[in-house]
Formats: C-alpha cells, sequence, structure tokens
C-alpha cells in the first residue's frame, strides 16, 4: 500500500530570526518536525526579548535617577565633585607658574587679555596670534608653552588620567574656564576661513568611515534611541539631541571617578574604535570641537556636567 508524503509546510519565521544574530530565510521543512523546529526558534527569540525587557527598564530607571541627581546639582553645583578641579583650575590660572614665573592672566581666550567669562561658549575660534583655529584645550596647552614656558611635548606625555586620578593640569584650567560659561549657550564663530574649514573637516571626520573596525563618530551617533551596552546613544547629528549634552562637557565621571575633558572623550572613542591616539589640541580634535559645537550651536552650558 502506498502511504502519501508527508506534506511540505513553509514556515516564515521572518524578522524575529534575527534576535539570533543571523537572518534565517524561509524554512522548506518536512511536516511537524519543521513547525516543531520553527516554534523552537521563536520561543527562544520571545524568551531572549523577555529577559532583555526587564534590563532596558532598570536602564532606563537608573537613566532618570541620573537625570534627578543632574538637577540636584544645578541647583547646589558645590556637591558636583568636579567644583574640586574647578578651584584648583582657578588656582594653576592665577598663581605664577612655568620656567618664566608668570601666571595665566594674561592669556587671551579671544575677549581680551585674562578675560575668561563668556570666553568658552565662542570656542573653537581663530587666534591670530597662533594662527590657527583652537578649543579651550588648545588655547590653554598654546598659553602655557608661550606665556609661561612649559615644554610642549611634556604637557602632552601624560594628557588624560587613569581612573581615580585627577585630571591633568591642563584640563583642570580648561573646567575652570568652561565653568564661567556655565548658564550661556554654545555660540561658536564660524566666520573666518580658518574657522569654516575647521568645520568641515570636522564634519568630514564625524561622519568617515575608518580604521580596522571601519568605524565612524556617526556609526554610534546618528541615529535617535540607539543603544550600546544598553546605554543611550545621543544622535550628534541632529541639533536638538547634541544641545542637550555637548554643553555639559567637561565633566566628572562617575565610572572613572574624575573630571574628562571633551578631548578626553574624544581620545576614549578614538580608542574604541582603534583609531591612533588622538592629541589634545591637535587640528583633528579641534575640528571634531567645533562640529560638536556648532551642531550644538544655541544649547545651554552646564559645565562641569556629570555623566555615569
Amino acid at each position: 500500500m502506498n502511504v502519501p508524503a508527508e506534506p511540505t509546510t513553509r514556515v516564515r519565521i521572518g524578522s524575529i530570526s534575527s534576535c539570533l544574530g543571523r537572518r534565517v530565510s524561509p524554512l522548506r521543512t518536512r511536516g511537524s518536525r519543521g513547525v516543531r523546529r520553527a516554534l523552537t526558534v521563536a520561543m527562544a527569540c520571545l524568551a531572549g526579548l523577555c529577559t532583555a525587557a526587564p534590563r532596558l527598564a532598570a536602564q532606563d530607571q537608573t537613566e532618570q535617577a541620573l537625570e534627578k541627581y543632574r538637577q540636584m546639582l544645578k541647583a547646589d553645583p558645590w556637591s558636583n565633585p568636579a567644583m574640586l578641579d574647578v578651584d584648583r583650575g582657578e588656582t594653576l590660572w592665577k598663581t605664577r607658574g612655568g620656567p618664566k614665573g608668570v601666571s595665566l592672566e594674561s592669556c587671551d581666550l579671544g575677549k581680551g587679555r585674562g578675560k575668561i567669562e563668556g570666553a568658552f561658549a565662542e570656542l573653537p575660534r581663530y587666534f591670530r596670534d597662533a594662527k590657527r583655529v583652537m578649543d579651550v584645550e588648545a588655547r590653554v596647552l598654546w598659553c602655557m608653552e608661550k606665556i609661561q614656558g612649559f615644554d610642549r611635548k611634556s604637557l602632552l606625555e601624560q594628557p588624560f588620567p587613569s581612573n581615580g586620578l585627577p585630571v591633568g593640569n591642563v584640563g583642570a584650567v580648561a573646567t575652570y574656564i568652561a565653568s564661567k560659561s556655565s548658564g550661556r549657550v554654545l555660540a561658536p564663530r564660524v566666520q573666518h576661513p580658518a574657522e569654516k574649514q575647521a568645520l568641515e573637516l570636522g564634519t568630514n571626520l564625524f561622519h568617515r568611515r575608518m580604521g580596522p573596525m571601519d568605524f565612524s563618530c556617526a556609526t554610534c551617533h546618528s541615529e535617535t534611541g540607539k543603544r550600546i551596552r544598553l546605554q543611550m546613544l545621543p544622535n550628534l547629528t541632529v541639533a536638538s539631541e547634541a544641545a542637550k549634552v555637548i554643553g555639559e562637557w567637561p565633566a566628572y565621571r562617575v565610572s572613572s571617578a574624575h573630571v574628562m575633558t571633551m578631548s578626553h572623550r574624544l581620545y576614549d572613542c578614538f580608542w574604541q574604535m582603534r583609531l591612533p591616539r588622538l592629541e589634545p589640541g591637535s587640528e583633528v580634535a579641534v575640528a571634531l570641537v567645533m562640529y560638536l559645537n556648532q551642531t550644538a550651536r544655541g544649547g545651554e552650558i552646564g559645565a562641569p556636567g556629570i555623566k555615569r
């Protein structure tokens, strides 16, 4: 007696299969075995989604608590550990030092010699004496070298601190200068041809894929709602999102227990992309800061901020 062949069943798993990290084309299977296999895959995916949901909810709660903490810091800024470095930066600015034994009070940040209020808000900008565009760290480095007589190479030997160690002198002075623009809005100058060139370079660098991992800044920061390790990543190509975060740097990083400047943050991103070491005050660093500050133009400055 001829036994009829088991009917062929086409099972569509669709997009749910992508949660396993691979795309599964429609399964052409034989009878109930194929159905069971499809159901097993679907149940595994749903189980993964169910376990991820509590983690996402917990992450959102953490972010909400951190935002509440930020608002408390705004009400009482001196409760922010970064203010210790603001205080140290002020001392470094006003105290005589370096081979020439002079203070930094004659350093022109764009508002005139020694004028700090509001200067950070308009950086980066072109400086005629240096014949280049500078952000706050580039300008502090230049003034420490030219005014106080420090060797630039020695200032850049260990520009960023390890976990738990205080930010370096350049970073402390930059944090102090940034704090004097707190409450103002970001308004970088893009008038001089060199400033326009810096913005163009920064824009290209932000979007350019490079390095062994073929990453760009935009890989992580050009999509609203994107997460990495369950942490939200701001879309830094959109003014409304960039304006909320760029003005908070320099910031105290809770996870590393020290202040991080914007150059330090960019340095970390370059390291994660396996790119060559980014030097603070370099043309590349300044160009990226120009792009970020221009995108965030009009955003309120809340430096020093606090980050997870």
